[in-house]
């Protein structure tokens, strides 16, 4: 990260900001998943901000705001404050500034938030949005009353059509989080635009995969994760950045334990120890369900055959766009 860009997490909306940030133009949404169709705003916002010739900002929100109001709920989140500043660097924005949500938060007028961050805080040239983000109380905050506030204070506004598919159907988080919930993995990413991703330290485990000729590094997913259980062609990001190739299960260990869920992959052609670091798993395809063995000799034998499919899938794979590249550009260690 470049020491002139600034990504942060803010506990309250008044706290001050860094200098370099104001009179940006500010993309503001929530973004979970920075999907195609978030993509579009944020483009337009850095294309903005090159014409103009000021710095790019992304204005957004943690925890995610269905959350908050329903916690016995919490959303599947597809890009958490980390992942999304991640994306947000990789994309070309300047910063990320990320509001905690609250109820209280949630109660402020909208004329509010537009005067304490959009003008005083950050002094905003220009303001992006797509067209269905609303704020304030009562989600009173519409594209229009934006328009009309950017004319009364004097700054730019720019709302972003809705982007589809080739069906015709919104790209949204709502599609993407259904579809990995239902193993559908490929078509998630088209939607996203890069292969969806996690963050995750490895932890130690029952060792079983190791006795097998298979080990793994083991991760726990966030609470709120509702990915489908099965077998995965993934590829592991190290803190250095390298990639490599492997495959995962996901799930409950039915030959064994029938435990709590635990990510675990199988990176090929590796030895190092990963006990402890942070790493991120990219997610290529679905293989297959979770299953139950009656032997380890077929469970074994199934393990083989997943490799091989998860190393075809790894191997016809390219980059589904230049933000994936750019993601992991210092590229696979075979």
């Amino acid at each position: 990260m470049g020491s002139d860009r600034s990504f942060l997490d803010l506990n309250q909306p008044s706290l001050p900001l860094p200098q370099s940030l104001r009179g940006a133009v500010v993309a503001i949404g929530n973004f979970d998943g920075m999907h195609r169709g978030h993509q579009a705003v944020l483009e337009d916002a850095l294309e903005e901000a090159r014409a103009l010739g000021v710095k790019a900002v992304m204005l957004t929100f943690e925890p995610h705001p269905r959350t908050v109001f329903r916690p016995d709920r919490p959303v599947f989140r597809l890009t958490p404050h980390d992942e999304k500043a991640q994306l947000a660097e990789a994309l070309g924005f300047d910063g990320m500034i990320s509001l905690h949500f609250t109820k209280e938060f949630a109660t402020q007028s909208a004329e509010r938030f537009i005067e304490d961050m959009l003008i005083e805080a950050l002094d905003a040239r220009t303001v992006i949005s797509g067209y269905d983000f609303h704020f304030g109380r009562d989600r009173r905050g519409t594209p229009d009353f934006l328009r009309e506030q950017g004319k009364k204070h004097g700054f730019g506004v720019t709302i972003v059509d809705m982007k589809a598919d080739r069906s015709g159907d919104a790209v949204s988080s709502t599609r993407i989080r259904q579809a990995l919930e239902d193993g559908a993995t490929m078509p998630a990413n088209q939607l996203l635009g890069y292969r969806y991703f996690f963050k995750a330290t490895v932890i130690h485990g029952e060792k079983n995969g190791r006795k097998l000729g298979y080990p793994t590094a083991n991760l726990k997913l966030a609470e709120n994760s509702r990915l489908k259980e099965g077998v995965y062609a993934v590829c592991l990001i190290r803190a250095d950045g390298s990639v490599h190739d492997g495959v995962a299960s996901y799930g409950r260990r039915p030959t064994f334990d029938n435990g709590a869920p635990v990510f675990e992959v199988h990176v090929f052609d590796f030895d190092d120890d990963l006990y402890d670091e942070a790493v991120s798993v990219s997610l290529y395809d679905y293989i297959r369900g979770e299953e139950k063995f009656d032997s380890l000799e077929a469970l074994i034998a199934q393990m083989d055959d997943d490799s091989l499919k998860a190393r075809t899938i790894l191997g016809d794979a390219h980059p589904l766009s230049p933000l994936e590249t750019t993601l992991w550009e210092k590229g696979k260690s075979k």
